[in-house]
């Protein structure tokens, strides 16, 4: 693996750990796609640094069994700037 795969990958985990950001929030950041962080977090991090692969592991869960109330407030907040 590269050196500079293994440092983006690195600050990608770190990053996500220290703001619980979503991979498309994540993405945006580092100004890479959304396969691209996933790929980094998901099968280079764990090669790189088990724990901190298993921290990103645990947020990244939780954003996913998050997803479907921040898309219904999404809606919500969407919906209620139309009745104003």
């Amino acid at each position: 693996m590269q050196e500079h795969i293994k440092k983006r990958a690195l600050e990608i985990g770190t990053y996500i750990i220290e703001s619980s950001s979503t991979v498309r929030q994540t993405a945006e950041v580092f100004g890479v796609s959304k396969s691209t962080v996933h790929k980094d977090v998901t099968e280079r991090l764990p090669q790189i640094n088990k724990q901190l692969s298993a921290q990103v592991k645990n947020i990244l869960e939780n954003n996913k069994a998050e997803r479907h109330i921040r898309g219904g407030e999404a809606t919500r907040r969407k919906y209620k700037q139309f009745s104003e």
